[in-house]
């Protein structure tokens, strides 16, 4: 049976900031065990995402302490979103064509959640028996993202 993306996704969003630091949204993912933070302006609105791949390219590149980077020059300000009712290959796909690791998932305009690799990784992990080869890699691939 296929799964939609409300079946999958994250519902808990975290959020930072766009004023805060590199060095902020840095410690917010570790403690929060994520690997992007979706970026809000003073009126909480979403206006882009930040990931750790962001965080790791821009401060090294610039060679600039995380404590003085802010979110708003290393975010993606553009989102790639898809609505919750769209299929789990859907999302899949859009990921695919966008080439990005994260879709946040909206209702209209209302972000609702984000979907990322490892809500994937659950995903097909469901699908195998737990004595399938494949699921033992999916577990370790899970384990690493």
């Amino acid at each position: 049976m296929t799964k939609s993306v409300k079946d999958i996704m994250t519902t808990r969003l975290q959020t930072i900031g766009m004023s805060e630091t590199a060095k902020d949204a840095a410690k917010k993912m570790v403690d929060k065990n994520v690997s992007s933070l979706v970026v809000i302006d003073d009126d909480d609105q979403t206006v882009g995402i930040i990931t750790e791949r962001d965080i790791t390219r821009g401060v090294c590149i610039h060679d600039v302490a995380s404590k003085d980077f802010k979110i708003h020059h290393l975010m993606s300000s553009s989102l790639a979103t898809i609505d919750p009712n769209s299929s789990a290959e859907t999302a899949a796909n859009r990921m695919l064509q966008n080439k990005v690791r994260h879709l946040i998932v909206k209702d209209g305009d209302r972000p609702v959640g984000i979907i990322t690799a490892s809500n994937f990784i659950d995903y097909l992990d469901e699908q195998l028996t737990r004595d399938d080869p494949n699921a033992r890699v999916l577990r370790t691939l899970k384990d690493e993202v």
